[in-house]
């Protein structure tokens, strides 16, 4: 039986994924990148992890600012196990 999600035990999975921003998201623009097409997405530095993320804890250094699909995004929801599934969590 799998143990549940939660933050102690979450590994920021998610924060792997491409995030794109909607106009009415309010992510500090140093932390986020554009691509050819315009589309705005949150910045992702070189080892992959989403430019917003804290290393040391694995908590988003700007939580209460935090795009609308980060807040949409369900811990233990089906998308996170299989996130988790992924990486062998």
């Amino acid at each position: 039986m799998k143990s549940s999600v939660t933050c102690a035990s979450c590994k920021a999975c998610c924060c792997r994924l491409e995030v794109m921003l909607m106009s009415e998201d309010d992510v500090p623009a140093h932390l986020t990148a554009e691509d050819r097409s315009g589309v705005r997405t949150m910045a992702r530095l070189d080892d992959g992890w989403c430019a917003a993320l804290d290393r040391e804890t694995l908590l988003c250094r700007i939580y209460d600012r935090r795009p609308q699909i980060c807040r949409d995004y369900e811990m233990g929801g089906s998308e996170c196990l299989a996130e988790r599934a992924a990486i062998g969590i």
